[in-house]
């Protein structure tokens, strides 16, 4: 089954899909088992890994290996090249959010995963199916994975760029209430976690308007990794050791921009850097920044972003940056991935807050090294 593609060159669509929201019958693919935490990658084609077989699972499976964690991809999917050692996973193109729900609950029977990596929504919009019911359907999707599995680990994306002008729009809208949905769970002690997948990619990084490049994928596989490497227990632990990085969870942040700014800039000879800080998503009792980090006129190897909350704000998770706070005093440092940057390139983190009213826009301070 293939997905409706609109393509970046602004073809039109050629036909909808027919794809029937009937439940499966459930059965192992090729199961890869080797002991490891049990993952499942659970979404449409992009899981799947159109355009480029395996997708994002490539470059996850080899940063976790390399990290020293073992874990064991399941689903009843199959596919991906020698390069990707566990092939099994839950992508099914041209799926919408509710023939995913229609089969969640016999796949999380099934394959009894410890964390579930959840990117899911984009055919919504791309079948123009309701798209302004899409938030609630996401909702039931986790409340059901929740249910069946209350022990594992979800992870939930906002869902990467498309190409079409109007449908980038829509997906934009459909991302902004994203976090209030996660937000609202793990407020609810659930094991929910939200990853800004969309800010981690643009429409550069895309091969036919909807699916990603290979580089493309493979930025997605660096957010999925610091987000899991965010939480203690989602893949394990490396090389033994019990434990695990602070606050961070993935991608850079951008949703639906009613954005506040407050660049700041300093570093000695040659290692400069500003920071921006924009409030992109709020609801009640929180909100969404992303922080966009800008090198001067000479490359540098790091950066650190520092601020003073001054209405009582706080952090509650971060991703592309490492976060520590003292009171109202927050720092932010790169991660690995992020730290170089050349002369007047960017890099982007994010964090969701707690906050009791209208969350402030903090001056920043940003050095270099």
């Amino acid at each position: 089954m293939k997905p409706l593609h609109r393509l970046a060159t602004g073809l039109g669509l050629a036909a909808a899909l027919a794809v029937a929201a009937t439940t499966l019958t459930i059965g192992p693919a090729g199961a890869e088992s080797n002991g490891g935490v049990r993952v499942m990658p659970l979404g449409d084609s992009i899981t799947e890994g159109t355009q480029v077989p395996g997708g994002y699972r490539i470059g996850l499976w080899q940063r976790v290996n390399a990290g020293g964690y073992r874990v064991d991809f399941v689903g009843s999917q199959y596919n991906g090249p020698s390069s990707l050692g566990d092939h099994d996973h839950e992508g099914h193109p041209g799926w919408r959010i509710d023939q995913i729900d229609a089969n969640i609950t016999g796949w999380l029977r099934t394959y009894n995963p410890h964390t579930v990596l959840l990117h899911i929504g984009t055919n919504d919009i791309l079948q123009n199916s309701n798209v302004s019911g899409a938030p609630g359907r996401l909702s039931t999707l986790i409340d059901h994975i929740t249910a069946a599995a209350p022990s594992a680990e979800v992870f939930v994306a906002t869902i990467i760029p498309l190409g079409n002008a109007g449908q980038e729009s829509a997906a934009r809208t459909f991302n902004a209430a994203i976090p209030g949905i996660v937000q609202s769970r793990a407020n609810a002690g659930k094991h929910v976690h939200l990853v800004d997948m969309h800010a981690a990619l643009t429409a550069a990084d895309l091969t036919d308007g909807v699916h990603p490049t290979a580089a493309g994928y493979d930025k997605m596989a660096a957010t999925w990794y610091t987000a899991l490497r965010s939480v203690p227990g989602s893949i394990g632990t490396a090389g033994g050791s019990s434990s695990s990085p602070p606050v961070s969870a993935s991608a850079s942040a951008s949703a639906s921009a009613s954005a506040s700014a407050s660049p700041s800039a300093s570093g000695g000879a040659g290692a400069a850097c500003t920071a921006t800080y924009a409030v992109t998503g709020q609801w009640q009792g929180g909100f969404q920044v992303a922080v966009t980090v800008t090198a001067g006129s000479a490359p540098i190897s790091a950066w650190t972003v520092t601020w003073q909350f001054a209405n009582g704000e706080s952090v509650s998770q971060a991703w592309s940056a490492t976060i520590t706070a003292s009171g109202a005093a927050v720092t932010a440092r790169n991660v690995s991935y992020n730290g170089a940057l050349g002369a007047g390139a960017s890099a982007q983190f994010g964090f969701l807050g707690n906050s009791g009213g209208t969350p402030g826009s903090p001056a920043l301070r940003c050095t270099a090294a």
